[in-house]
């Protein structure tokens, strides 16, 4: 039973979905379609600003409306904690 326990937790982060706004280049580049350059990409339009949903992938170079239907679901959108979100809670 604790073999089964391990397997399924094992499969669920594998095929978990990967952080727009938290995933390193290595983390994006393992989703099928995603290389180096579009990695690079996706890192370069977070550090402008995090993204707020999957959609924005078409804001990003090298995407188009076509690529990211086929691969939105392998990625998610955590929220990203900014300076001004954060004083507006004080």
């Amino acid at each position: 039973m604790k073999i089964l326990m391990a397997l399924l937790l094992a499969v669920s982060w594998i095929f978990a979905a990967v952080d727009l706004n938290t995933a390193s280049k290595q983390e994006l580049m393992s989703v099928k379609g995603i290389g180096e350059i579009k990695a690079q990409a996706i890192l370069d339009y977070r550090a402008k600003q995090p993204f707020k949903s999957v959609d924005e992938l078409v804001n990003v170079k090298g995407f188009g409306d076509k690529s990211v239907e086929k691969i939105k679901n392998e990625f998610s959108v955590s929220e990203v904690k900014t300076e001004t979100s954060v004083e507006s809670k004080k």
